[in-house]
């Protein structure tokens, strides 16, 4: 059985850049917490952040492309849950409330 590799070897070039854009996506998400305005969009675009930082940290540090693919998609699950949270917190704030509330 043959198990799927990600296309980019694992250099210490591409790490450094993994690396380099995850403190890029981590400073953009500390500007748009401090210094733009409250809203709907800021949460989607945090919660977009949240993800790629979350996939990226996956495909490159974890190297989930080598696990098994029932593996892959709980690993997967569990980075897209805090972005979903913070999306369906935002969109919908009033369900989420009682959804949550005992």
């Amino acid at each position: 059985m043959t198990v799927p590799t990600d296309s980019t070897p694992m250099t210490p070039r591409s790490l450094t850049l993994a690396w380099l854009a995850l403190v890029g996506l981590s400073v953009v998400s500390a500007l748009l917490g401090g210094w733009v305005a409250r809203g709907t969009a800021v949460q989607l675009a945090v919660a977009a952040i949240l993800w790629l930082k979350g996939a990226l940290v996956a495909r490159r540090f974890l190297e989930s492309a080598g696990l098994h693919p029932s593996l892959r998609r709980v690993l997967g699950g569990f980075i897209a849950f805090a972005p979903l949270a913070i999306a369906l917190g935002a969109l919908f704030p009033d369900w989420l409330v009682r959804l949550t509330t005992l």
